[in-house]
Parts: structure tokens; sequence; C-alpha cells
């Protein structure tokens, strides 16, 4: 089992400290006998991981008929990140994103599909990327009431948790008007939340979680929602915050709201809520200088 002998030394040292964090340290003295365990029931092979995963154990794996795929082991937490995922991936079906081979939430593993390379990899430009991620982020959205996947309405309220919390630990890294707007933002959204209206929707759609795939490219890594679509293109307004320096961070909203024909305002304010508390995690990990320049757009863009 020379395979899994190589997958458990290779967890990246965030997946480590992400199991700490979690309680689950021992889920990494498990991982031989987890592997072995889905080597065994799945009838697959598990080979090299992937060295930059951050959440789980990732790994090439061949089905029984020669066929390549992926096993994903999360770290388990409490909260529902697994069940979340699974139950996304169940009912995207593939479109847009990357399908669901097998999965044992008992086991937070997951057997997936392998793709190409990530869309971060490949260094398109910023219009190229933009459009790509419109389009698998839009082959996601369907209505799906009663899944159990929680709603816009509790991201909303997670993500001002977080701003309020993070703020204070950091020594306020940005201003109290940035913070003051992003809250209100996200009361708005909270408030605009309408279980009608309210579609599947990944909740991270960014370049690196984009694969290529022989349909364009596909997502992976979904937090999972419950929401208003504009949820996912407010996750575009924050990435490539340089650009957002540069020039007008309005532009950006009015074209992701033509592209994809929902409420620019939406898509603004949701941009607001998740650059800040984004930049504030990345502030808080060291993942820099997307973190610093994430919190002068949330400076600039505030009223």
């Amino acid at each position: 089992m020379t395979g899994i002998r190589a997958a458990v030394p290779a967890v990246s040292d965030v997946v480590r400290a992400k199991a700490a964090a979690a309680g689950a340290a021992g889920w990494l003295a498990d991982l031989p006998g987890i592997v072995a365990g889905l080597e065994q029931d799945w009838a697959i092979t598990v080979g090299q991981p992937y060295g930059d995963a951050t959440e789980a154990l990732v790994a090439q794996a061949t089905l029984a008929d020669g066929s390549p795929a992926v096993l994903k082991l999360l770290v388990p937490r409490d909260g529902d990140q697994a069940r979340n995922e699974i139950t996304f991936l169940e009912l995207a079906g593939g479109q847009g994103c990357v399908s669901l081979l097998r999965a044992d939430l008992s086991r937070s593993a997951l057997l997936l599909e392998r793709l190409g390379p990530a869309m971060s990899d490949l260094k398109l430009p910023l219009a190229q990327r933009q459009e790509a991620l419109c389009a698998a982020a839009t082959r996601v959205w369907r209505p799906a009431p009663g899944c159990g996947l929680p709603t816009g309405a509790a991201a909303g309220r997670r993500l001002a948790g977080v701003i309020s919390r993070l703020w204070a630990e950091l020594g306020r890294p940005c201003s109290e008007r940035a913070v003051a707007y992003a809250l209100d933002c996200a009361q708005r959204r909270v408030a605009a939340h309408d279980e009608e209206r309210a579609v599947l929707v990944h909740g991270d759609v960014h370049q690196w979680n984009a694969l290529r795939s022989p349909d364009g490219f596909r997502l992976v890594d979904p937090d999972g929602y419950l929401a208003e679509a504009e949820y996912d293109l407010g996750i575009l307004m924050r990435e490539d915050p340089e650009d957002l320096l540069a020039g007008d961070p309005r532009d950006r909203s009015r074209w992701l709201a033509r592209r994809c024909g929902l409420d620019e305002t939406a898509i603004w304010e949701w941009g607001v809520v998740s650059r800040l508390e984004t930049g504030l995690v990345c502030t808080q990990v060291g993942l820099q200088p997307a973190g610093r320049q994430m919190l002068q757009v949330a400076d600039r863009v505030a009223p």
C-alpha cells in the first residue's frame, strides 16, 4: 500500500493546522486506515496526493476499470461541511461543477471525477476568467427547495459575525467606516432573502476553484447555499483586488449584472461583505498582499 504511505505525510501544513484547530488531530493518525478502507469498499487505488489542498486530503485515485478519479477526505469538524458539499454536488449533477461519483458521509469522503488544471495555473486575462467563471456559475443555479442547505440569510449572518470578531481581534486593520458599511450591507442582504427566488449557489467562485473540463471550466470545493444568485457574483467582486484599486470598482459589478441578468446592487453589497471578511481572514493567516489589498478596497468603497 505504498500509495497510502505516500499520501499521509503530504497532507499540507494548512490541513494539519485546521485538523488541530478542529480537535481532529487523531484524524491524521487514522488516515492510513481510512484510505485503506475506502480502497477496499470502493474498489479504487489511491495514489499521489495534491500538495496544495487546504481543507482536505485530496489525492489521485484510479477506479477498477482504470478510469481516473480524485479522492477527497475532508477534515472532520463540527457542523455540516461534508454534508453540504455532498448535497450540493448531488443536486448540481455535474452541471457547472465537478461530478460526484461516490460519497460516504460517515468518513467525510468524496470520490470525484478528475478534471484538468486549475484556472489559476493557466494565467488567463481577467476578462476571460470572469466570463468563464460566470458561465460555470450560471450552470449551477437552479431551485432546490427543501434540500437542507443553509440559506443566504444564514450566510450573511455568519459573514457579519466573522467581520465583527476578526476586526477587533486583529487590532482594527481597516477603518471603522468600512466595517460599518459591510455590516449594513450584510443586514440588507439578510433581509432581502427570498425563499421563492433562492437557488443553489456554489458560494466560493474563484479561479482556484475552477478546473478545466471538456466543456470549459467546472467548479470544485463548494460551500453550498440556497441564496440569491447574486451571492456567487459577490465573490467575484472580492477577487483581483489590485484591479479594483486601479479603476472604478463599480465597473465590475455593472458588467457582472449585465452578463448574468441580475441585480447590480445585490452583487455590489455581497461583494462588500465578502471582500472585507476575506481580507480579514487573509490578514489573520498572513496571506499577503491579498488581504491588505482587499482591506484597501474596503476602505475605498465605504461611503
